[in-house]
């Protein structure tokens, strides 16, 4: 459509801009998913250290380090995401405090700079310049490791319930679902971290948060699935992409089977048979499937025309 001719260079202004359909990707899933596994293994351990203290030994560092692995993974393709990377320091330097970026952006890196100096004092041990109870300093920081772990989880829901016209991805329901991605893979995780150093009865601790954060996300999920088209018009068109022969309708059910179903029924099998194989499984299959489940829910309110 031809808004206007500009006469002395002859050059048209027009309207019909290219826009993708998809314009934030599976590098927004991945920046989702890893940070629900760093975050979350931060809560698990901190749960950890206050049901069985004596189980942390041999832990500590290589779950931390998990979780600095994953949280950098989260930096790394968040940073891959914005459309100028390279002003990125702006951030920091030049900071709008009103921005959800602005302070989610410097919450992750106090988060894992903090993580990074609990993971020198254990390896430096006695070398350490800042305590001399390297143990001590940990678990005493790991506290306020977790209480920041809060926010820099929940802060993603924040900025997509700022995209207002996307129904399905409003507040307080995004905000639930990051909390329950965070406790079902990071029990997943330290799951299959703790292998043999986690007793049994830890091991079902785990195992029922597993269980139960993947029995709520699968029960809010299907809440909007089943009660969504109440809502609005527009989020019936959307969930039309995932009903019946909709375009990510299977996407959408091997997410919600392999991240929800399968964990859960796995998890109740493993507690009667007392089987760690099947724990094993059911954290794998959790892990896996997050990953899937974020990316369609991600995707289908994209698919739909604002204009």
């Amino acid at each position: 459509m031809v808004h206007e001719t500009l006469a002395a260079t002859n050059a048209v202004v027009t309207l019909d801009v290219a826009i993708p359909d998809i314009f934030w990707g599976w590098y927004v899933t991945m920046n989702m998913w890893a940070k629900s596994i760093g975050t979350g293994l931060v809560f698990m351990l901190f749960l950890l250290l206050k049901k069985n203290p004596s189980e942390m030994n041999g832990l500590r560092t290589p779950v931390m380090i998990a979780s600095f692995v994953f949280m950098n993974i989260f930096l790394v393709f968040t940073w891959l995401d914005l459309h100028q990377m390279w002003r990125m320091w702006h951030i920091f330097f030049y900071p709008h405090w009103t921005s959800a970026i602005t302070v989610g952006a410097w919450m992750a890196t106090l988060f894992v700079g903090l993580e990074f100096v609990m993971i020198a004092v254990m390896i430096r041990k006695e070398k350490c310049l800042l305590t001399k109870q390297p143990t001590a300093f940990f678990d005493k920081t790991l506290f306020w490791v977790t209480l920041l772990a809060i926010p820099v989880t929940l802060y993603t829901a924040g900025i997509m319930a700022e995209a207002t016209a996307r129904e399905l991805w409003q507040m307080p329901t995004e905000s639930a679902q990051m909390i329950l991605a965070a406790t079902l893979s990071g029990s997943a995780a330290i799951i299959l971290l703790g292998g043999s150093k986690l007793s049994d009865e830890t091991k079902n601790f785990f195992g029922a948060i597993l269980g139960l954060s993947a029995l709520m996300a699968f029960i809010i999920y299907m809440s909007e699935y089943i009660f969504g088209a109440m809502k609005a018009e527009e989020v019936a068109a959307i969930l039309g992409y995932v009903k019946g022969d909709g375009e990510y309708a299977t996407m959408f059910w091997i997410g919600q089977w392999v991240a929800y179903i399968l964990p859960m029924i796995l998890v109740a099998l493993s507690r009667v048979s007392n089987s760690s194989s099947l724990l094993n499984l059911a954290a794998i299959l959790a892990i896996v499937g997050l990953w899937v489940v974020k990316h369609v829910w991600l995707v289908i309110p994209q698919l739909l025309p604002m204009s």
